[in-house]
């Protein structure tokens, strides 16, 4: 399947790489100009971290009384950044009750990790489980460091009872026809005769030949969509009844949403043809889902539902702090703030300096950019100024970080990666402390090893 470039999104400049024209969100001055860091209240409460071994337990701590933990990324191809996610993933898993990661992939391709890591499916490795991401940007996920997190929750999950071992799943909404294939194939066993309807609602597809590209450009004509069809065998295998049994509980579980992935690529694809904020309508599907995993690991476990997120920063912020709240955008951040409150807690990650695995364009081979140093004024050149190589930082409650409520530049580097128009293409303006709640910090970073 071939995706859609981010650039036909706003928010896409930042995470597609666009061209600099088609926006003007990072074009204001930023508010704050180089200053003496080191020197600040805030800088004195950092905690010095390592490379996925160090401190951060005062964080954890502070994440796990939340609910919903969305750890971010300023860039989707940063080794530092899935080490350390991964370190205070199994932190939070395994010592204050998280059930799931939902990560910003597809369902179908993740939930093939998921199965691995419960101890289900046929795959003998977490490399062989990664394999069925093969969309661009594969290094997203089909990378040795997210595969060494994936062993060592497997390893986790099989010292546990069954009901208490923690999943992966996908929360992004790109998977429109593989989700549609995993529903059907659900009902066959479940339910053949809700299988044959669901077949002949998907039907409305069938003349775009798997493109969601054709599709979208279709679904522009109001008597062209398939929004009811796709809506319909949701609840077909909704109303399927609930297992007892964990394992089929949870197979049960994998087909309501997969079939709701179809019914929200269908939503997005079309929307982005239409002209309509398709940014929002991804960001809602992806809180549907998260909210989705949390209730549905909580009643497998019973007890509450707790899930880390791993996504974009531009996903885990808050977009109100953020220039996007000017053009009437949301995010997930927000929205898990705006329902959950402080039972959400979203965490920041930021580099000055290093080498970053990307693509120059949309659908073109990653490769290993050298990653320019952040603007001096930017929140990242405020960072390299503390001098500390790596660092977390709370800001929720910590009543020394007033200075970093003031507007100033963010970088944020997607799977595009234009270095020749960098401050354009990648810089936005942002409030940090209402962004986030806790920031973590690399100031020199390397790429994800891609696994081929």
């Amino acid at each position: 399947m071939s995706r859609l470039p981010l650039c036909l999104l706003s928010l896409g400049l930042l995470l597609g790489g666009c061209a600099p024209s088609e926006t003007n969100a990072s074009q204001t001055p930023s508010r704050q100009q180089t200053g003496g860091a080191a020197a600040s209240p805030w800088a004195r409460t950092v905690v010095p971290i390592g490379d996925g071994s160090g401190d951060a337990d005062g964080l954890v701590r502070a994440a796990g009384q939340g609910r919903f933990v969305l750890l971010g990324e300023n860039t989707h191809g940063t080794r530092e950044y899935y080490v350390e996610r991964g370190r205070i993933s199994e932190s939070l898993i395994r010592n204050h009750g998280f059930g799931a990661v939902a990560i910003e992939g597809d369902w179908s391709a993740t939930y093939r990790v998921n199965q691995y890591v419960r101890g289900l499916g046929s795959d003998r490795s977490a490399q062989q489980a990664l394999s069925g991401y093969t969309n661009f940007p594969y290094w997203m996920w089909r990378n040795a460091e997210f595969a060494a997190f994936v062993e060592r929750l497997r390893a986790w999950n099989l010292s546990q009872p069954e009901a208490r071992r923690a999943g992966v799943y996908g929360m992004d909404v790109y998977d429109l026809y593989d989700a549609a294939d995993t529903a059907v194939a659900y009902l066959r066993q479940a339910d053949p005769r809700a299988a044959q309807e669901a077949q002949r609602q998907y039907r409305c597809f069938a003349p775009y030949k798997r493109s969601t590209h054709a599709y979208g450009e279709a679904a522009r004509r109001a008597n062209r969509s398939c929004e009811e069809e796709a809506q319909a065998v949701v609840a077909l295998v909704e109303r399927t009844p609930t297992p007892a049994d964990p394992a089929a509980r949870e197979r049960r579980f994998a087909a309501v949403r997969s079939a709701a992935s179809t019914a929200a690529g269908e939503a997005y694809f079309r929307t982005v043809y239409v002209g309509s904020l398709a940014w929002n309508v991804r960001d809602q599907g992806m809180a549907r889902n998260v909210e989705a995993i949390a209730q549905h690991v909580g009643t497998l476990s019973g007890r509450e539902g707790k899930v880390v997120v791993w996504g974009h920063n531009t996903h885990s912020g808050d977009a109100r702090a953020t220039f996007a709240a000017d053009r009437g955008e949301l995010n997930l951040g927000q929205l898990m703030r705006q329902r959950h409150g402080n039972a959400a807690y979203l965490v920041g990650f930021f580099t000055h300096s290093g080498r970053v695995m990307a693509a120059p364009e949309w659908d073109a081979p990653g490769r290993v950019y050298d990653l320019r140093p952040a603007l001096p004024e930017s929140y990242s050149g405020l960072f390299h100024r503390v001098g500390v190589p790596a660092f977390s930082l709370l800001l929720r409650g910590n009543p020394q970080v007033g200075e970093l409520g003031q507007t100033r530049l963010e970088r944020a580097v997607g799977v595009i990666y234009r270095p020749e128009t960098e401050r354009q293409s990648h810089y936005f303006d942002a409030r940090l402390t209402g962004q986030f709640d806790a920031i973590v910090y690399f100031d020199r970073t390397n790429p994800v090893t891609e696994l081929r």
